[in-house]
């Protein structure tokens, strides 16, 4: 297994501190990565479920930015514990301040109706390049980009639209992405779910600056994760390819809302993802927008 794809793992597998009470570790990267907050909470509260119920969604806000440099305690609440549904609430804190919250269900396994909607017509990621090389060779002229890509050497990620984050041409508010962790996981379920979570963040919030790419370079937006949701559908393996269908139906108020999908190679819908973020335009991007309105209201 490859050093990058194990020190992520390591630091998923959260540290007992008391009862109900866990710490988790950061990435060195100068950021706190939202998925890897999502992901490190989820697992503090899978460590509290003693039923043999399976987890089927999970919604979150981030509250504050994250310290990388000082760990994250992770405190669980066990709201429920009943014959059908158990539910559980997770503090992220830095500081003595709440930095992330979440709230999570699991569900007894039941019969019912069912139906998914079909997967996009899309390339298979054999046809596709390796986002790993494509950021490598981008890195190479903006070595800011190697703080962002180095995942890829955890995660194999191929786009089929093929947009790279230093990219100025719009593009519609959509992405396809395939993405699998690089190496095969251990069979435990909870390791699948939170990876998932993890790679639930990646390359999220830029699909709703899909078509104001012009406008949407780092320095001119000001971003982050305001909340985030995953709700679990099926089965699945993190170890095996999964499609990430992105789309952003709305961009308003400083805010882009974003939803996905996640399919099966075999094209089964295994889990939904939804995020609000901030796209907050700063410096040259706000004075490019102030002058476009107030160039279609007359001028006034």
């Amino acid at each position: 297994m490859n050093s990058v794809l194990q020190e992520i793992l390591a630091l998923l597998d959260v540290e007992v501190i008391e009862h109900n009470l866990y710490r988790g570790q950061n990435q060195n990267s100068e950021h706190v990565f939202g998925g890897q907050v999502l992901a490190q909470a989820l697992v503090a509260a899978y460590r509290t479920i003693d039923a043999p119920h399976e987890l089927h969604s999970l919604h979150s806000y981030f509250l504050r930015a994250g310290d990388w440099q000082s760990p994250i305690l992770y405190e669980v609440d066990r709201i429920r514990d009943g014959r059908s549904f158990t539910t559980r609430r997770v503090a992220a804190i830095q500081h003595g301040r709440a930095i992330f919250s979440m709230s999570c269900s699991w569900h007894k396994k039941e019969d019912g109706l069912t139906h998914a909607q079909p997967m996009p017509d899309v390339p298979p990621p054999e046809a596709l390049r390796s986002d790993r090389a494509a950021y490598a060779a981008l890195a190479k002229q903006f070595p800011d980009v190697a703080r962002f890509s180095f995942r890829f050497e955890a995660i194999e990620s191929r786009q089929v639209e093929k947009i790279l984050m230093t990219d100025t041409d719009d593009h519609p508010a959509f992405k396809h992405t395939w993405l699998k962790t690089r190496n095969r996981l251990p069979d435990d379920q909870e390791v699948h779910l939170a990876m998932l979570a993890y790679m639930s963040d990646l390359d999220f919030m830029s699909t709703s600056m899909q078509p104001h790419r012009r406008l949407a370079q780092r320095e001119f937006i000001r971003g982050a994760s305001l909340d985030h949701s995953i709700w679990f559908h099926r089965p699945f393996r993190a170890d095996e390819w999964l499609l990430f269908a992105k789309e952003s139906p709305n961009a308003s108020g400083a805010r882009g809302f974003v939803r996905g999908h996640f399919f099966t190679r075999a094209g089964e819908l295994v889990a939904t993802a939804a995020q609000e973020c901030l796209i907050r335009p700063i410096g040259k991007a706000r004075d490019t927008l102030i002058a476009e309105r107030d160039a279609s209201n007359g001028g006034v």
